[in-house]
């Protein structure tokens, strides 16, 4: 069940701090639709776990709703895909049929045994814009802390969404995240030897702390055709490197909905490991969770709010102008999605 509730501090957020910043419209990057009813996917390989605690579904209607609350002075546009804990056909063909009626802009969720034929015949069946795999999708056998890029992403793939200049959003996997030369090296080959795939990082490769980042942008910065999403990165140093290393031409802004609607700001300790500081309560028993910690303060606010006030306070720090902002939040992914072309 999606189930968003806003209270007063939520909106003066949004009223004071938000509302005059953002674009009238702009496009979120990254959004997942499913329902509740489909098919689980079974073990996990490498995911995170707290992601589960906010909803268990979120239809189309439930994604529409969901703007109007959050964001009731904005027309919000939406690139769609499934799920990633569910049958990936059953979230593909849902995902086909209300993209057909809300008119959304779509990816083609992945497993890594699709033949090339296979991943064709389904983007064109479904009128998807491209790829959108996921490291949990891969072979079970391939040690989560070992998973590599073309282990859920194969170079057939990339051959064939080359051939067809495709998006391909990838969620990279380690847990060095961006800093791991492994995963720099893997997005470097691909950026090489397949010019023609449009390429978005998500979560700015899930640097979500100074740490995560390392050197990674010492080398990344010299792509000329990688695209990066901030989607749920709430930390200042990771928008602020990529947008020194790539410019505000090449990232985006992504929500994650459903998992951003969770009431929570982020901490990181000496090592960059990140919590989640959420109410006490909200979510059950999180103790389980090592990203997860609990805490008594009344005035909490949304992760998609905080990801905003974020990427407003690199903004404001960088003196990014009103092209620019409009850029990382709307024109960008524009261009990207073909809008109005």
């Amino acid at each position: 069940m999606f189930n968003l509730n806003i209270n007063e501090y939520d909106r003066d957020v949004y009223e004071n701090e938000l509302k005059d910043f953002l674009p009238e419209t702009f496009i979120d990057l990254h959004t997942h639709i499913w329902k509740n009813t489909f098919t689980p996917q079974g073990d996990s390989n490498g995911g995170a776990t707290w992601t589960h605690l906010v909803a268990d579904e979120m239809t189309s209607e439930d994604l529409i709703d969901a703007y109007r609350q959050l964001f009731p002075a904005n027309h919000v546009i939406p690139l769609v895909f499934g799920g990633v804990d569910h049958s990936v056909s059953e979230c593909n063909d849902y995902v086909r049929e209300e993209a057909r009626k809300y008119g959304f802009p779509t990816l083609l969720r992945t497993d890594y045994s699709m033949t090339p034929d296979q991943l064709e015949t389904e983007v064109k069946k479904n009128g998807c814009l491209g790829l959108k795999p996921y490291l949990t999708n891969c072979p079970p056998y391939v040690p989560p802390k070992e998973l590599r890029i073309f282990d859920f992403l194969p170079h057939e793939h990339l051959e064939v969404a080359d051939k067809n200049g495709w998006i391909v959003m990838l969620h990279i996997a380690r847990d060095k995240r961006l800093r791991d030369p492994m995963n720099v090296a893997h997005l470097m080959e691909i950026e090489k030897k397949y010019p023609n795939v449009k390429l978005v990082v998500a979560h700015i490769g899930r640097a979500y702390s100074k740490q995560d980042i390392g050197d990674a942008f010492e080398v990344l910065r010299h792509t000329e055709n990688m695209m990066f999403d901030f989607t749920a990165n709430l930390c200042d140093d990771a928008i602020r490197a990529c947008i020194e290393a790539v410019g505000t031409k090449r990232l985006m802004f992504g929500s994650d909905l459903p998992i951003s609607i969770m009431r929570m700001y982020r901490i990181t300790d000496e090592t960059g490991f990140y919590k989640n500081v959420v109410p006490r309560g909200l979510y059950g028993d999180v103790s389980g969770d090592a990203h997860m910690m609990e805490s008594d303060e009344k005035n909490i606010t949304l992760m998609i709010y905080e990801q905003l006030r974020a990427f407003k306070r690199v903004a404001n720090e960088m003196r990014l102008t009103d092209t620019q902002i409009e850029e990382i939040m709307y024109l960008n992914s524009k261009k990207l999605l073909q809008i109005g072309e």
